[in-house]
């Protein structure tokens, strides 16, 4: 009965947080965004360590939170497509636009950063622009993601390589449609 209640209370703030534990998100950022206005603007969870530029540019799916976790650097002046149930851990970028290399006041403009549904991206990880994550991707920690990466595989490495198929994702599907 209490996590309806709490459910019907998160379900306003975070509409895309269908199946997601509500007191994950009352514990880990609801006071420090809600309350003392770290990330107030975001309009999903966000960890106050993390910074999101240009969220106004970013499409969400169901379940997907970039920023959540600790210190990550989302910067969609590009724009980024994220599909359902997106998971990433601390420290990741998501660099829509890189400096202009003559001008480094001025971004150059390339397409969005576009990742799938079910996809995991591992601590530390950075993803530049243009870049599209196929569905049911695991990104492995401490990789830069320079070339697109096919639906079910593994990755890892300086630059993303595909390791492995992935098997099929096991889950409960979310859908944002």
């Amino acid at each position: 009965m209490l996590t309806k209640i709490v459910s019907l209370i998160i379900q306003p703030l975070y509409p895309k947080s269908e199946g997601a534990n509500p007191y994950n998100i009352i514990g880990s950022v609801l006071f420090t965004q809600k309350i003392l206005g770290f990330n107030r603007l975001i309009p999903w969870p966000a960890h106050f360590t993390s910074r999101i530029i240009n969220p106004k540019n970013i499409k969400l799916g169901t379940r997907s939170f970039p920023g959540w976790s600790q210190g990550c650097y989302i910067q969609a002046k590009n724009g980024i497509l994220i599909g359902d149930n997106l998971r990433m851990g601390p420290n990741v970028g998501l660099i829509s636009a890189n400096h202009s290399l003559d001008d480094y006041d001025r971004w150059e403009a390339s397409k969005p950063i576009t990742i799938g549904n079910n996809v995991w991206i591992g601590m530390n990880s950075i993803v530049m622009p243009g870049i599209t994550i196929g569905d049911n991707v695991v990104i492995g920690a401490n990789s830069t993601v320079t070339k697109d990466i096919p639906s079910n595989t593994i990755c890892a490495g300086n630059p993303c390589k595909v390791l492995s198929q992935k098997p099929a994702y096991k889950g409960r599907v979310y859908s944002s449609s």
